[in-house]
């Protein structure tokens, strides 16, 4: 499935890769409690997991995923996205 052709209004999901600063353990880190001049805790690196895409952007083709392991919300290009799929919601 390409990005273009989600329907508005349904959930999709998709494998994605990004860049972010990561812990020693490979997890992305939320670095939105940092106080000015404290050091980032983290290294940069490449980061690979599942998000469901909240927005896309066809203008800029970006998509804005919720990562379902950490809960971190990621920019990222439809190039860096792969294996877009319908999300199925169990209760």
């Amino acid at each position: 499935m390409n990005i273009r052709d989600i329907t508005p209004g349904s959930s999709w999901a998709c494998e994605f890769t990004t860049t972010t600063w990561l812990d020693a353990q490979g997890a992305p880190i939320n670095a939105r409690n940092l106080q000015i001049g404290q050091p980032h805790p983290g290294q940069p690196g490449e980061y690979a997991s599942i998000g469901v895409i909240r927005t896309r952007d066809c203008e800029r083709e970006l998509v804005e995923v919720v990562d379902t392991r950490s809960d971190c919300v990621f920019t990222v290009s439809w190039a860096d996205c792969d294996r877009v799929e319908p999300v199925e919601w169990i209760e």
